[in-house]
């Protein structure tokens, strides 16, 4: 390991982050790290700081899963999709992709491997919570 790793320790050591200005505090140190070019142990420091930042953020400040129309009407904006394109990657009809994304249509298990195999997801995403028994 490199000796960058040992002296991001001594500076802001790594422990679980137990309150909001513990986790801003580590925040501003991944910002920092962020903003240069990073050696190996950096990159292992900044690894185990992101881990912390998720285990406490899950905890504090934990997000609803989407329902599945929500989360596909998501995906489709953040990869800037429209409907269309959806229909002609999937090869679904144009009304199934309309009622997915409205929430009309549940989605059936080959459309959810289809529609989570353009987006690079685990079909599973597309369960709804009434389904996935939570």
């Amino acid at each position: 390991m490199a000796d960058s790793y040992l002296e991001l320790v001594g500076r802001h050591p790594l422990r679980s982050i137990r309150t909001e200005a513990e986790l801003d505090a580590t925040q501003a140190v991944m910002d920092d790290l962020l903003r240069r070019e990073l050696d190996e142990g950096e990159l292992a420091y900044l690894d185990a700081l992101s881990d912390l930042v998720i285990l406490y953020e899950q905890d504090r400040h934990p997000v609803p899963p989407l329902a599945p129309d929500e989360l596909l009407g998501h995906l489709l904006a953040e990869h800037g999709m429209s409907q269309a394109g959806l229909v002609r990657r999937t090869g679904m009809a144009k009304a199934t992709v309309s009622d997915l994304v409205s929430g009309k249509r549940a989605f059936t298990v080959g459309q959810m491997h289809r529609v989570a195999g353009i987006f690079g997801l685990p079909a599973a995403v597309f369960l709804s919570k009434a389904a996935g028994g939570d």
